[in-house]
């Protein structure tokens, strides 16, 4: 079974600093039927203004993954990490038993765009760590790259669940499948461009659900990013 969730069809709230649209409930957005789909919970494209971010804040008992698509993302965490997250570049954090940290937009001209994606954690009061990477646009090229894995052995970024996300930049024309094994479930979001899912088209910020299906298969109608995330 799939279930289509349009771009258009989601919470949005424009800020002036912070221009965002939510996948799932977030914050202000509150619809019942849009909770999250098994251990995903946020799904979040963020577009935020130069010179303004998140204020130090905190979570805990989540993993939290940023990927930015243009611009660049600056942090600080309460577990002293300082860094900048650039264009095709992946951060992940485990909250754990508790962090603060912010993510500012360094520039003074361009906005920062990203997704920022929560996972619930196969269990509460972790140890809190941090993790950045930018993975080789090989692994992604016309397939999906694996980039995160709640197996440690994937030599990926580590994420604590059974869950694994790939990355895929596919040209316009290409065709690729990924199968799920026994009763897994799928979330495709597209990122850029155009794919075409089940005979149905799909553009940037649409999602889709997968239920009980044993693959998917990803036309690519123009050039596209995808994020996949094969879930228990």
């Amino acid at each position: 079974m799939l279930q289509i969730r349009k771009s258009n069809a989601r919470g949005h709230f424009n800020h002036g600093w912070l221009d965002t649209y939510h996948t799932f409930s977030f914050s202000e957005y509150y619809d019942p039927a849009h909770m999250g789909f098994r251990s995903l919970r946020v799904m979040n494209e963020d577009r935020v203004a130069p010179g303004q971010g998140f204020g130090m804040h905190g979570h805990r008992d989540m993993e939290i993954i940023t990927y930015v698509l243009e611009g660049e993302l600056e942090h600080a965490d309460s577990m002293g990490n300082g860094e900048v997250l650039r264009a095709g570049e992946f951060q992940r954090m485990t909250a754990g038993s508790g962090i603060q940290h912010s993510e500012f937009n360094p520039s003074a001209a361009s906005e920062v765009h990203l997704y920022q994606i929560w996972l619930v954690p196969s269990a509460k009061g972790l140890t809190p760590s941090y993790d950045q990477r930018r993975f080789d646009d090989s692994i992604s090229t016309n397939q999906f790259g694996l980039v995160a894995s709640g197996d440690a052995a994937d030599e990926v970024l580590t994420i604590q669940q059974d869950a694994k996300l790939y990355l895929a930049k596919l040209d316009a024309g290409k065709q690729k499948s990924h199968s799920f094994a026994g009763s897994r479930y799928g979330w495709l979001q597209v990122l850029r461009g155009e794919v075409e899912v089940a005979g149905t088209p799909l553009t940037a910020g649409d999602g889709v659900a997968f239920s009980d299906e044993a693959a998917l298969q990803v036309n690519a109608i123009a050039n596209a990013e995808l994020l996949l995330f094969d879930l228990a």
